[in-house]
């Protein structure tokens, strides 16, 4: 369904493991995400491994005739890890430029489930909406519950003070691809100032 007051969503920024897991789900829905921004005409841009989680919404998106952009750190690139076959590959001096020409590249940002490196990226990015650095849609791919109680979490944060409602209600969190590319296709940005720039955080 289309409607142009929605997000234009041209490309979208993709956080997952590098690693596999052991739950077929999240590995065949990895795969389905890509396959779904390349029906999309949506350009996966994510951190440029053949391994894991990675390498399934990478495949996902170039096997379904999609563009896929890579970006990854000079010391990750080596024949082991870097996949060598997509759209186009961009190797960074260091993590953090790495995240900041994925933000650069996209219209929109998906966690898939991961470990410290996910978690790390996803909570930068809120942080930058938060603060007004961005005002793209953040959105949480919660296949088979992986979510759950990290959700729970924040909920306690909100409960506690820690956290603003508003500044939760920036993830958008879906259990299905394409309900959660609805809600990043529909959502509406907090108007907050922009008073520092990522080289500062």
């Amino acid at each position: 369904m289309e409607n142009n007051s929605k997000n234009q969503l041209k490309s979208i920024a993709v956080f997952c493991a590098s690693s596999e897991g052991n739950d077929e789900k999240i590995f065949s829905e990895s795969y389905r995400l890509g396959k779904v921004l390349a029906q999309k005409n949506i350009k996966l841009v994510f951190g440029g491994s053949k391994l894991g989680l990675m390498g399934q919404v990478a495949a996902g998106t170039l096997q379904n005739g999609g563009e896929v952009i890579g970006v990854i750190p000079d010391f990750l690139k080596t024949k082991e890890v870097v996949h060598t076959g997509l759209t186009e590959l961009i190797t960074t001096k260091d993590m953090h430029e790495r995240k900041l020409k994925m933000h650069e590249l996209s219209d929109g940002f998906i966690a898939l489930p991961g470990g410290f490196g996910t978690f790390e990226e996803l909570f930068e990015i809120v942080t930058w909406g938060q603060l007004g650095l961005h005002q793209n849609p953040i959105g949480l791919l919660n296949i088979n519950g992986f979510y759950d109680d990290l959700i729970a979490m924040l909920k306690t944060m909100v409960r506690k003070g820690l956290l603003r409602k508003e500044n939760f209600n920036l993830l958008l969190i879906g259990e299905d691809i394409e309900e959660l590319l609805e809600k990043m296709y529909n959502f509406k940005p907090m108007p907050v100032p922009k008073w520092m720039n990522k080289d500062q955080t």
